[in-house]
């Protein structure tokens, strides 16, 4: 139902029983391929190693940084993702491996507002196209809105980096918009594409994700049966 003031001017939903949110906090937050528990100095070597799993670069291209080269690099940049509030750092450890394979953060923490941002994804070639890629997001999204009971989670990347869109697309965000010429990142412009998922979506999209990570949606070779598109609303 529209609502107005006593000027007539439209407004937005009422909230009269809202109420602010909590901080996001160093969880462990456990799957059935993976979890994610707060970054830590610990997680160094297994990242580098995983990170020089290629010899090249690709994976960066479109990250802040460049690939640490030696492990004294890993080492200082870990910490100092491990020392951030906000963004606030997990890494994410295989169950079949037990080590650390890749790294995600929640960031723009807005508990008043119930809005926080998902970002700073860096999945080494050894979670690429993994069912931890997708679980380490379904997880992530379960704590902001299951748990944590936020409106909102926005998902934001460069209008250039194809895999981020598609992931975003597959994952059930919702495209918002570009901003054009936001940022400068090793010297080039960069445009950046707005995603997000509210929480009248998450329902749905929660679902689709436990229906595609279910085990009756893999074959005998443990592949997928259905895409994810396919459960998608």
């Amino acid at each position: 139902m529209t609502e107005f003031n006593v000027y007539g001017q439209e407004l937005g939903k009422s909230l009269p029983e809202w109420q602010p949110r909590s901080l996001p906090q160093k969880v462990v937050l456990k799957g059935k391929h993976c979890f994610l528990e707060p970054i830590d100095l610990k997680h160094s070597q297994d990242l580098f190693d995983a990170w020089h799993s290629i010899d090249d670069e690709r994976d960066w291209t479109y990250f802040h940084i460049k690939r640490p080269v030696t492990i004294r690099q890993s080492d200082h940049y870990i910490a100092s993702l491990a020392a951030s509030k906000d963004p606030l750092f997990f890494a994410v450890i295989s169950l079949s491996t037990g080590k650390a394979v890749g790294f995600i953060a929640l960031q723009r923490m807005d508990p008043d507002n119930g809005a926080v941002e998902i970002g700073w994804i860096n999945w080494s070639p050894l979670m690429k196209r993994t069912l931890s890629s997708t679980e380490a997001i379904f997880l992530l999204l379960n704590y902001i809105f299951d748990t944590l009971q936020y409106r909102r989670c926005g998902w934001k990347c460069d209008s250039l980096h194809q895999s981020a869109i598609s992931a975003a697309e597959r994952l059930g965000f919702r495209y918002e918009g570009t901003l054009r010429q936001t940022q400068v990142s090793k010297g080039h412009s960069r445009d950046v594409r707005w995603y997000s998922i509210i929480d009248s979506e998450w329902p749905a999209i929660s679902q689709a994700m436990q229906w595609w990570l279910h085990p009756s949606n893999l074959d005998d070779l443990g592949r997928q049966k259905k895409r994810l598109s396919e459960f998608m609303p």
